[in-house]
């Protein structure tokens, strides 16, 4: 538990001694709270689908936490860089441990984030409801576990900062335009409504869009129970693999 803590701790340590990196990653989702709130709101109004900015809220924290989740893992390639992955992982604590600590520092990170784009969403115009807040906090932080160990998992088989990037960037930007968070998807074509349906963030999505205005497409239980299942399993595939890392 000791060195999940410290692990943990130099994560969160990291993060918070780079301001210019906490201020970068707020200009994307504040980009799209305002570009799209204000650009596609009136259009969304007119089509019957009420305040586009309770709509966009959820799925624009959503987004925050996928991209600072999954590019956690530029850590393990970084610090397999520059040596401090081999000091690591020859010191007398087990691989699971190791894993386990950049992953909850990792998550811990993004979720600070989706908090902080929560608060920016509030102050722009997102109205939410605050009865079910506790739950919104679940799924924001499992969100932000299964994208860390996703991360650390792919990190986990790659020696190349670049290749890793290309990977995330062909991974990220289609989970992210097909989970929802952007548009409904409700009525649409059963193919495209499959595709979506097997995108893990699209329960993410919808379980923090349901807790906070009451609007779900798979309801909330199922939304938990599908993103925890998944959690668990990308953890368990994530630590067998950073297991297998070799210096």
């Amino acid at each position: 538990m000791q060195a999940i803590y410290i692990l943990w701790l130099r994560e969160l340590k990291r993060y918070f001694r780079s301001r210019a990196r906490i201020i970068g990653s707020l200009a994307q989702p504040l980009l799209f709270l305002v570009s799209l709130g204000f650009g596609l709101g009136p259009v969304f109004q007119r089509a019957g689908q009420g305040n586009y900015f309770q709509f966009l809220g959820p799925g624009v924290v959503s987004m925050s936490i996928l991209f600072t989740a999954v590019f956690a893992g530029i850590q393990i390639i970084w610090d397999r860089q520059f040596g401090f992955l081999k000091e690591t992982l020859v010191a007398p604590v087990s691989r699971l441990s190791i894993m386990l600590g950049k992953t909850l520092g990792g998550a811990t990170i993004a979720t600070i984030q989706g908090i902080i784009v929560f608060i920016l969403a509030v102050i722009v115009g997102f109205r939410p409801n605050l009865t079910l807040l506790p739950l919104t906090l679940v799924f924001m932080i499992l969100i932000s576990i299964f994208f860390t160990a996703v991360g650390i998992t792919i990190a986990s088989t790659l020696e190349d900062m670049q290749g890793f990037q290309l990977i995330m960037n062909f991974l990220v930007q289609p989970l992210f335009f097909l989970s929802g968070a952007l548009f409904p998807i409700n009525n649409l074509p059963k193919v495209f409504s499959y595709i979506i349906s097997f995108d893990p963030l699209t329960y993410g999505v919808d379980g923090i869009r349901g807790s906070l205005t009451g609007i779900t497409h798979f309801g909330l239980t199922t939304d938990l129970i599908v993103l925890g299942v998944l959690t668990a399993m990308i953890v368990t595939i994530g630590s067998y693999l950073f297991s297998k890392i070799q210096l």
